[in-house]
């Protein structure tokens, strides 16, 4: 007899690849319906951004399909994020399910772009995301995201100020950037540094978030460690070149995380390769190749992906367009949806993990 329990029975083998649990035992198969041999049912995925979502779907299908009188079947994929465990000495944030930064041990590797590019791709897949420029020094993601002439809003409360972020591409985002003059330096100790952070954190009207990135100073100074210890993180992610010299300080700022207790989602490789414009099947290795593999392999840590350098990849962060919007089809696009994906991926799963 087709009815949804045995829908559901025949649901029940079917996995997510990567929790590697039943659908129907993670309460992922919701509202069945059968309609004259028409099954449909709802999907509920543990991210918009899942980079395995058709696999999914497609072995819905074919497990429903083997019922004997389906004609047709119509699944329906929505998502729910999970949020991160709280840690009893570390505050979280309403309404923010999870934080994570986006770092690295040296500059000029390109830790903005891919933050920024990271943060774009997962809000064009329908997730909630916000996005700290915590780079007080220099920030620079307002010019990166299309807002240099954005004015952040201060709301007089009971609890004190309150800031609105600015907002595009379907990201909101708040950075020093907004607070000061062009041309105005920021020089600042320690404590002052730690105290904009917090504000940041604590004094801005995000909402609702599945994902808020924090794109982070390079090193491993104050920023890191004011962040750290002030709230529950999702993890870090750590962005690199091939090169030597920024692949040791990638292993410094990668082990302060972990000594911090903060999860190391993965490495990412940032201008693997360059592809030059006249030339597209041909690739030059600019800053050597494999460093970011071998340190991974190395470390035991997962390599998220390699992104090539490409030169409407620098276009756009000048230009305020992202690349995986101006031209979503080039190969540092695809390489940093592909990041996207496996990073918002690798969150659930440690979420789901802690439960």
């Amino acid at each position: 007899m087709l009815d949804a329990n045995s829908v559901l029975e025949v649901l029940r083998p079917v996995e997510d690849p990567e929790l590697r649990k039943s659908l129907v035992e993670l309460n992922m198969i919701r509202n069945v319906k059968i309609d004259n041999g028409a099954v449909s049912f709802t999907l509920v995925l543990t991210t918009p951004a899942c980079p395995l979502r058709e696999f999914i779907v497609e072995d819905c299908q074919k497990a429903v399909k083997q019922l004997p009188g389906v004609e047709e079947v119509i699944v329906d994929v929505t998502a729910e994020t999970p949020q991160q465990k709280s840690l009893p000495d570390r505050t979280g944030i309403a309404g923010v399910k999870n934080i994570l930064a986006i770092s690295s041990g040296k500059g000029g590797v390109g830790k903005s772009t891919v933050a920024v590019n990271v943060a774009v791709a997962l809000a064009h897949t329908g997730a909630q995301v916000g996005l700290i420029d915590a780079d007080i020094y220099g920030p620079n993601a307002p010019s990166m995201l299309g807002l240099d002439n954005a004015k952040v809003v201060v709301q007089k409360t009971q609890q004190g100020d309150v800031l609105e972020p600015a907002f595009n591409q379907g990201v909101k985002l708040v950075s020093m950037g907004f607070l000061i003059d062009p041309d105005q330096p920021v020089i600042w100790r320690g404590p002052m540094l730690n105290g904009v952070i917090r504000q940041f954190l604590y004094q801005v009207e995000w909402g609702e978030l599945d994902y808020l990135i924090v794109d982070m100073p390079p090193g491993t100074g104050d920023a890191q460690l004011t962040l750290a210890q002030a709230v529950p993180m999702a993890g870090v992610v750590i962005v690199t070149t091939p090169q030597n010299v920024a692949l040791l300080d990638s292993r410094r700022g990668l082990k302060m995380f972990q000594q911090m207790g903060v999860p190391v989602l993965g490495l990412v490789e940032n201008m693997s390769y360059f592809i030059p414009p006249d030339l597209p099947d041909r690739q030059y290795d600019l800053f050597g190749s494999g460093g970011g593999e071998k340190t991974s392999q190395e470390l035991d840590i997962p390599l998220l992906g390699c992104i090539p350098l490409e030169i409407s990849l620098r276009q756009g962060g000048d230009q305020g367009l992202p690349i995986v919007v101006a031209d979503p089809e080039s190969a540092s696009a695809k390489a940093l949806i592909a990041i996207a994906k496996q990073i918002a991926a690798k969150v659930s799963i440690a979420a789901l993990s802690s439960k």
